[in-house]
């Protein structure tokens, strides 16, 4: 079979691979930099605000070891998909997008308004932070997206690597 032949069969048998690699590294990549930055550099908050400084360390370290995990296991499927000839780069950063960007608006949502575990900050207004934030997290989410439904077009009408399938 022809190599540029088998590299399109390829991404289109782990297509479902390529995009959920993708969305664990999003999730994980941003859920480390949240850590890394807010957390530890900044100091702006912890992962649980709402009991002691002890407990809030205790989550953070969790909540680091869940980014690290995610960010190592998806690197895993990505080197796995190498090996196998099948990384397809649009849908893997289509899904890299789509995990970061619904971290960030689970986070800004459900965590800092709805259950109130932490803001993104303390002593000043929100509203400019809560903005960029969610705004932001939905830019990827919409731009992830795109790239996706482009990627899966991409296939369906043979165009790039799929030309010669």
């Amino acid at each position: 079979m022809h190599n540029t032949q088998a590299h399109s069969n390829n991404r289109g048998t782990f297509a479902r691979r390529n995009l959920w690699s993708g969305i664990l590294f999003g999730l994980g990549f941003v859920a480390f930099l949240d850590e890394a930055l807010f957390h530890q550099l900044l100091h702006w908050h912890k992962f649980y605000d709402k009991s002691t400084v002890a407990v809030g360390l205790i989550s953070d370290g969790l909540f680091h070891a869940f980014s690290y995990f995610a960010t190592v296991g998806a690197l895993f499927l990505v080197a796995d998909l190498r090996r196998r000839n099948a990384l397809w780069h649009k849908m893997w950063w289509g899904g890299k997008l789509l995990g970061a960007g619904a971290f960030q608006l689970y986070d800004g949502t459900v965590q800092h308004k709805i259950m109130r575990i932490h803001q993104i900050r303390y002593n000043v207004d929100l509203l400019p932070y809560d903005l960029v934030w969610n705004i932001s997290a939905a830019v990827m989410i919409l731009v992830g997206i795109g790239l996706v439904v482009n990627a899966r077009r991409d296939q369906r009408e043979g165009r790039g690597a799929f030309a010669n399938a």
